[in-house]
């Protein structure tokens, strides 16, 4: 290997420079040499110009090199450029094999794009089922696109109502920076589609209630027809006393202190003794039932006193459960966005670190901390006393990072012990390869 072509081609790929990065790393295998990294990074460099054919055949080079490994991530890469450029069915097949690869990661990533896949070659029930898997794949960090896609298979298949518990359980999912709007449309529709009118209504409404959502033609036409069916349903309604009085044979109104009609006053003559007419037998009897009621009550009460203590037992005990899993406040998560965001701020991230770390560590990692980037967690291993966090920054102009994120515990919290950037990504949507 040409190993200055190679460390210049690097260079290139970390600056953003595409181009060069393309052009120095294929300067820096020599004839027949295989290279999983280098055709990794060329396969990255070529999707981020848009050379998508180009990228697939690097992708598949880096696949002919057994000993770089990684190849859940190669395939998962492989077949979404194969369908970027345009070429569903041939990438159903890499994106299946990175899917069932035992050591990828993030399987959501290739279920999302097989799912993409499937539909487009119009197999909508195998399309579901992968955002279905997407979905329920605990690394995934916002199910709730791959929920709202799922949704829309359903209604596609002509199955509504499952449609509806897919994009609410999308909505379940949904972070509060993610708007809502189209989730609420989408749900509104399949109300619509299973004769749901009320609630489609109600629907429609949180989709439009900001006035930022602008309805389609379709979903207009369907928020107007609930409305009209709902009104006309409101309209031929009668109320429950009036449908009552109409089966006992009542035509018109009835005044229920007077239904006979006869004393003429609002409330009954004092000479009808007919509405006081109770013995002293029945007093008693009726003191009889009152003092069981609240012999009944007092009983509830005690029951309701040991329910509350059982389950704060419980919940101890979940509490305990959960620490040993390695789950604390604030979350791994939480503690790795808020280092970065001090980074951004300019404010002090040694609050943020594990307690004896030397001032050299606190600016070797403040040193490694990006200014002003974005930041997405992409899964969490945990345990009771460490856990690593990993996480993609990404930089307007200068690609995308990976972090690992090195965590100990502090109390029920965590607090960060190393941080190691990676230049090396897993997928096309970052700038490096793990």
């Amino acid at each position: 290997m040409n190993q200055q072509a190679y460390e210049s081609g690097k260079r290139a790929y970390q600056g953003g420079d595409w181009i060069g990065a393309v052009t120095l790393l294929g300067e820096a295998r020599q004839a027949g040499e295989l290279s999983g990294e280098v055709d990794h990074l060329r396969g990255n460099a070529y999707m981020k110009l848009g050379q998508f054919d180009a990228a697939a055949a690097a992708y598949e080079s880096a696949l002919g090199d057994a000993s770089y490994g990684k190849r859940g991530a190669l395939c998962c890469n492989r077949g979404r450029a194969l369908l970027a450029a345009g070429r569903p069915q041939e990438a159903v097949a890499p994106l299946t094999e990175a899917a069932s690869d035992a050591s990828y990661a993030t399987p959501y990533k290739a279920y999302m794009a097989l799912g993409s896949a499937y539909e487009q070659i119009g197999d909508v029930r195998n399309a579901g089922i992968a955002y279905r898997s997407a979905a329920i794949d605990e690394s995934n960090p916002a199910p709730s696109l791959a929920l709202s896609n799922l949704g829309s298979c359903f209604m596609r298949l002509g199955r509504s109502v499952d449609a509806v518990e897919a994009y609410r359980t999308a909505l379940d999912f949904t972070t509060p920076l993610e708007s809502q709007c189209q989730i609420w449309c989408d749900l509104g529709l399949a109300y619509v589609a299973a004769n749901r009118m009320n609630e489609a209504v109600d629907a429609f409404g949180h989709a439009t209630a900001d006035g930022s959502f602008q309805l389609t033609p379709e979903a207009q036409a369907s928020y107007d027809a609930a409305r009209k069916a709902v009104a006309a349903i409101g309209s031929r309604r009668p109320s429950e006393t009036d449908a009552m009085l109409a089966a006992a044979g009542y035509a018109t109104p009835i005044d229920p202190l007077d239904p006979t009609g006869a004393s003429g006053e609002l409330m009954p003559s004092p000479e009808d003794t007919g509405f006081f007419s109770i013995s002293e037998a029945d007093i008693v009897e009726q003191e009889r039932a009152d003092r069981k009621i609240r012999r009944k009550h007092r009983h509830t009460g005690l029951k309701v006193l040991i329910v509350v203590l059982v389950l704060l037992v419980i919940a101890v005990g979940a509490a305990l459960f959960a620490y040993t899993q390695g789950y604390g406040w604030p979350t791994q998560q939480a503690v790795a966005e808020q280092l970065f965001q001090a980074k951004t701020d300019g404010t002090d991230i040694e609050q943020y670190l594990a307690s004896g770390t030397s001032a050299t560590q606190v600016q070797e990692i403040s040193d490694s901390l990006p200014t002003g980037a974005d930041v997405s967690v992409t899964g969490v291993d945990r345990s009771m006393n460490s856990s690593t966090v990993y996480l993609t920054t990404t930089l307007a102009g200068s690609g995308e990072v990976d972090y690992t994120i090195e965590m100990v515990r502090d109390g029920i919290g965590w607090k960060v012990s190393s941080v190691s950037p990676s230049f090396l990504s897993e997928d096309t949507s970052t700038d490096t390869t793990n």
